[in-house]
Order: structure tokens, then C-alpha cells, then sequence
């Protein structure tokens, strides 16, 4: 049986070797144009794929669900809550909500998306990512869109302490072909996109992934269209109880993220953090309290 937590997007993949060559052919074939590419009928699916009706029937009972419009309807839902805006967001969740404070349910509703979120997370890529950010030979970006461009904002300042050669790229739109010029292989744009992607993030990652410019992206359970870009993924659980999604999990990922990076090279970041704190000093940025003088 499925379980309702994972999409479509999952299943397939984490049943994909266990698939015969045709049903592979047809998983390609849909995650090729995800979701879209399994929303026609099950002749039309099995047309795209060039495999046949009954392959269609079978592959999708393997992946555990009743039939070809159980898999359907699955995909139709992933589709509404990928486009719905902030006002359908509230309405569904005040239809049901419960009569707990707001509180409770917020609280519970971030330990579910945590947890689900660390239960798929692969540890290897999260260790991989974490090695790619501390090579300093490497220059790396950071970007979001509308709501996640504080996020990007965020890593960017830390990561900025820790290591040289960071760079936040500007929300102007227009000036993202001067970051481009500057990019070269091996180095790395951090992108951060959620539901209601924007197109201009997965041109911006198809350009440069063309470059040899590696794709490390943050987005839903439903990726963002940059995935098909990115090197590493990070889908992390944004439901809650709001017109809004949630950056909770996304954000303790990202911390977790700057603290690997920092620990494993903390006598370079100390050393950093140093001259950093006598730079504010010199330039009175940050004073320090003078105690001596009593009021």
C-alpha cells in the first residue's frame, strides 16, 4: 500500500529497480515531464512511453496503488497543492481544523514535517553537499525567489563568515547574466524554491548546470522544475496550518548544513570569525558597552 505522505515522484523512485524494462521505459517517460505526463488517459501515458496499455495497468499496481485512476487522482492532487495560492492554502486547512490553540497545531504539524523530512533525507548527500560547500575552490551562489530569498539571504551571511569566494545574487532578474559570465565549472549556486515555482530559478540552473556549475537545490516533496538541474536535492515538508507554507524544516536543514561545514573546518573559520570581530572594531560597526562609567 502507498503511503499518503510520499508522492508519486518518490514511489517511482524508490521502486524503480524493481521494475521490468517496459515499466522503467514508462517511469522514464513520466519523469520526464512530471506530473503532467501521467495527467492524459492510460492509452495516451502508454503512447508517450511506446509501451502498452497493459504495462501502464501493471506498473502502476506495482507501485501500489488500486489502478490506473487511483494513480491518477494521486497525481491530480500533487498538481492543485503544487499551484494552490496562500487563500486556498488557509481555506483547506480551516475546513479541518481541530479545536486545539493554534499553538498545539503549529507545533505539531512542524514535529510531523520534521520528522517525515528526516526519514527520506539521505545522509550520504547531505554529507556530500556539506564537503562541496567547505571547498574553498570552489565559488559558491546563493538564490531564492519571492518568499525564499530570505532563506538564501540567511545561509549566505553565515557561510560568508565561514568561507571566501560566497556571493548572494541579486533578486533584479536582469543582472543574472553578469553572475553567469562569472561562473565557472565546479563551482555551485545554492537555489531555494517552493511551490509556485518561478520559471526564471530553472532557466537560471539550466544555464548554468550547461556550464558545469553544480545545482544543490531546497524545494517541496513536489520539486521545484530546477530539480531536473540540480546535482543535489533537498525536498523538505512545508505543510502547516497557515495561508503559508513553512520554512521551519528547510531552515533547520540549512543549519545543519552551516554547522557541518563549520565544525570540520573550524580552525580556518575561527581564525575568520577573529579578524571579522577586529574589522567591526576598527570601523565601529558593533561598540561594546563602556561599563566604566557610571550614570
Amino acid at each position: 500500500m502507498t503511503s499518503p505522505s510520499h508522492t508519486v515522484l518518490e514511489v517511482i523512485r524508490q521502486r524503480y529497480d524493481g521494475l521490468t524494462p517496459a515499466e522503467k521505459r514508462l517511469a522514464d517517460s513520466l519523469l520526464e515531464n512530471y506530473p503532467v505526463s501521467g495527467l492524459g488517459s492510460i492509452t495516451a501515458t502508454a503512447d508517450n512511453a511506446g509501451v502498452s496499455t497493459p504495462t501502464v495497468a501493471r506498473m502502476v499496481q506495482k507501485l501500489g496503488y488500486k489502478g490506473y485512476p487511483e494513480f491518477q487522482a494521486h497525481l491530480h492532487q500533487e498538481l492543485e497543492a503544487t499551484i494552490s495560492s496562500p487563500i486556498a492554502k488557509h481555506d483547506r486547512w480551516a475546513a479541518g481544523a481541530p479545536t486545539a490553540h493554534i499553538l498545539n497545531r503549529f507545533a505539531e504539524a512542524m514535529t510531523n514535517n520534521l520528522r517525515d523530512t528526516l526519514s527520506s533525507m539521505d545522509v550520504a548527500t547531505f554529507d556530500e553537499v556539506a564537503a562541496i560547500l567547505r571547498d574553498e575552490k570552489r565559488a559558491i551562489y546563493f538564490v531564492g525567489g519571492r518568499i525564499t530569498g530570505a532563506l538564501a539571504e540567511y545561509f549566505f551571511t553565515h557561510m560568508q563568515v565561514i568561507r571566501p569566494r560566497t556571493t548572494l545574487i541579486s533578486t533584479n532578474r536582469s543582472s543574472w547574466p553578469q553572475y553567469l559570465l562569472n561562473m565557472s565549472a565546479g563551482d555551485v549556486i545554492v537555489i531555494f524554491d517552493i511551490r509556485r515555482y518561478e520559471q526564471e530559478l530553472a532557466t537560471l540552473a539550466e544555464t548554468a548546470a550547461a556550464s558545469g556549475v553544480i545545482i544543490i537545490l531546497f524545494t517541496d516533496v513536489w520539486a521545484s522544475p530546477v530539480a531536473r538541474h540540480a546535482a543535489h536535492v533537498f525536498k523538505v515538508r512545508i505543510e502547516a496550518p497557515s495561508a503559508w507554507d513553512s520554512s521551519v524544516v528547510t531552515l533547520f536543514t540549512v543549519e545543519a548544513l552551516i554547522e557541518a561545514v563549520q565544525s570540520a573546518s573550524w580552525d580556518k573559520t575561527r581564525e575568520r570569525m577573529n579578524s571579522l570581530e577586529k574589522l567591526f572594531e576598527r570601523s565601529r560597526l558593533f561598540r561594546r558597552a563602556d561599563t566604566s562609567r557610571e550614570r
